[in-house]
């Protein structure tokens, strides 16, 4: 471990063992430092470590017994102190790990926890927190079963911010036992987590329970429906898949419950009760805590739109917020800004959990990387300022290649479905026609423009058969490097060494391994995508049969984004049908008319559309060197 880096990173606070302050006196007392402080690791003792089984209230196994989800606690010892809690409910502590390590639970003879996955138990105990992991109903050692972002997994872990508050009841085994309280904290808790973990976070804040001061939900899900299926169209799997991963395969009396995410979820795409269950957006008015939120603009997993529409709906609630965009896929910003990470991370929790003055939410609302370990700082998201431009494409000297301004255009355009190209094949080649894709492309942009929030196309498309999927991409054309999120550390790799951060116990090691970013060098990027189901073109909730040669007006979303285009730049709308990235084909794929009347593409632009998007000018169009495209991804969808 290069110990040069320590005083960046801890401003003076020692970290390792040998150099922890001694226990100044049998029950020590988190020290508030003067404005711009920072707790200071004071217990230094080794941590009360025990597990508490909460009952939800629920009996998700039908066996007549009201369910307990245990919760491994890890708190200061030596101490009469009320502590606050960090939290991270999660499905994955057995069957498939946390962080970049994939650090699973461990447990000594007794069933007692040890091993503590992540640093959060490591950095933050000595510094007057507890930290505690649930596992989500039907995981692990807690009882229930999993219904993948239902009723059962939010209440498995918001019966937990309420046993801390002295309004559930907790015990000390899975059955019978004796009661349990929590005199040692202050009932203040923060949850944080990334993927699945902060998904839940995201649910029990928008139920709005009492105690929940902060989350910290990391690359996280705001409606499952977007996880899974995208106005009408499927991604190509389902929630019962990952209902039987997470129980490590399946539990038999949890048959029922797989049994709802079968029903409820058709493969038509279709919003269903079910999804409307598992949508958080709605109930954004709920949330009482403050939120820092983590995305990478290159995750294909968790996509961008999670984040946006989450972000918007918190923004009309008022809600205190500041989010990090990274040009990761889904990774941890412990793996790509970690020493900035635990620096803003341990201030962050001392505002909110223990009431420090140290100006944390006066700092930056937003923090967007623009370039590899490159970021840029804002008082507010450009998001929140960008205006609805909307631009027209218009046909070109070329069949299949048009221009794309402020002007409404006419004529038409047309494509074939092919199910076997997805949107790189579309891309690569921007200078030649394609008969499976329609692609619209401006002149070079006269000077930087910023899209930043969540833009829509809305296409008048006439179907050759019966059933027609479309795909949408926004496409910036123009030599660039960037993480190389499409790799197989979506953006990071790791290093031959390791950093410690906090204190190291025996079987609970706070050691990481250290990454760096990964580079690539590419002539376009793909910086929004959308896709939709024809069908679906006058309800999500209810499909309707499409007749040949009839034409029909449909918009649909393109998911969030924060970029900037440079001058000189050329920016471009790719229309297409069958995505084999991400989604699933139509029974009869076939030729889809486009009335370029009827489409358009909005935009939100930073600063508003002129003079930053003007008329298309005669030009070349983009040429695209073999060796500066971007690969396919190389990304497992559906995972932690």
């Amino acid at each position: 471990m290069p110990e040069a880096r320590w005083p960046a990173l801890l401003c003076g606070i020692p970290l390792a063992v040998a150099a922890m302050t001694p226990q100044a006196a049998a029950t020590p007392q988190p020290t508030p430092e003067p404005p711009g402080g920072v707790s200071q690791p004071v217990f230094t003792a080794e941590p009360v470590r025990e597990t508490v089984w909460v009952e939800t209230g629920l009996d998700g196994d039908g066996d007549g017994v009201v369910d307990r989800v245990a919760a491994d606690i890890a708190r200061p010892a030596g101490t009469d102190a009320r502590v606050p809690v960090i939290m991270d409910a999660s499905p994955y502590y057995s069957c498939c790990g946390r962080g970049n390590e994939s650090e699973r639970k461990t447990y000594d003879e007794q069933g007692r926890p040890v091993g503590f996955p992540l640093f959060y138990d490591n950095y933050f105990i000595p510094r007057g927190y507890a930290t505690v992991l649930v596992d989500l109903a039907g995981t692990n050692r807690s009882q229930g079963c999993v219904d993948v972002g239902g009723p059962s997994d939010v209440t498995s872990a918001r019966a937990v911010v309420d046993w801390l508050n002295g309004r559930a009841k907790g015990f000390d085994s899975a059955d019978g036992g004796r009661p349990v309280e929590a005199p040692w904290t202050t009932g203040d808790v923060g949850m944080i987590g990334k993927s699945y973990d902060g998904t839940i976070a995201n649910g029990v804040a928008a139920t709005g329970v009492e105690g929940l001061r902060t989350i910290v939900p990391i690359g996280a899900i705001s409606s499952w429906y977007d996880y899974y299926r995208s106005d009408g169209v499927s991604f190509g799997f389902d929630p019962v898949g990952l209902a039987r991963t997470v129980e490590e395969g399946g539990r038999p009396d949890c048959d029922a419950a797989k049994q709802d995410l079968v029903d409820g979820a058709p493969a038509n795409g279709d919003m269903t009760p079910l999804w409307s269950e598992r949508n958080h957006v709605p109930d954004a008015g709920n949330v009482r805590a403050s939120v820092f939120a983590v995305h990478g603009q290159g995750d294909l997993n968790v996509k961008m739109v999670q984040f946006g529409q989450w972000w918007d709906a918190l923004a009309r609630g008022g809600v205190e917020r500041r989010v990090w965009l990274s040009q990761t896929g889904h990774v941890d910003p412990f793996d790509f800004r970690r020493e900035e990470w635990v620096r803003t991370l341990h201030r962050w929790f001392d505002h909110y959990l223990l009431g420090m003055d140290d100006g944390v939410e006066k700092e930056a609302a937003a923090s967007v990387e623009r370039a590899p370990d490159v970021w840029s700082d804002e008082p507010v998201w450009g998001g929140e300022q960008a205006r609805p431009t909307t631009l027209h494409p218009r046909p070109g000297s070329t069949g299949g290649l048009g221009e794309l301004g402020p002007e409404p255009g006419q004529g038409s355009a047309s494509f074939t479905d092919d199910p076997g190209l997805g949107e790189y094949d579309w891309a690569a080649r921007p200078d030649q026609p394609s008969p499976a894709r329609a692609l619209f492309t401006t002149g070079p942009l006269q000077r930087d423009t910023r899209i930043a929030g969540t833009g829509s196309v809305t296409v008048a498309a006439t179907p050759g058969t019966d059933t027609a999927h479309l795909s949408a991409m926004l496409v910036d054309y123009g030599p660039a490097t960037t993480r190389d999120y499409l790799g197989q550390g979506e953006g990071i790799r790791d290093t031959a060494t390791e950093s410690c951060w906090g204190e190291s116990r025996p079987g609970d090691d706070a050691c990481y391994t250290d990454t760096e970013a990964t580079r690539s060098d590419v002539d376009f990027e793909i910086i929004a995508r959308g896709w939709a189901d024809l069908a679906n073109h006058e309800s999500l909730s209810e499909e309707r049969p499409l007749r040949p040669g009839t034409p029909y007006e449909m918009t649909f979303r393109l998911a969030t984004t924060d970029h900037v285009v440079p001058a000189g730049h050329r920016l471009a709308l790719i229309i297409g049908g069958t995505d084999k990235e991400f989604i699933v084909a139509p029974p009869r794929p076939g030729e889809i008319g486009l009335d370029i009347s009827g489409t358009s593409v909005t935009l939100p632009v930073v600063g508003g559309a002129s003079p930053h998007i003007t008329a298309t000018t005669p030009a070349a169009p983009p040429v695209v060197r073999p060796d500066r495209a971007p690969q396919q991804p190389d990304v497992q969808l559906n995972r932690p």
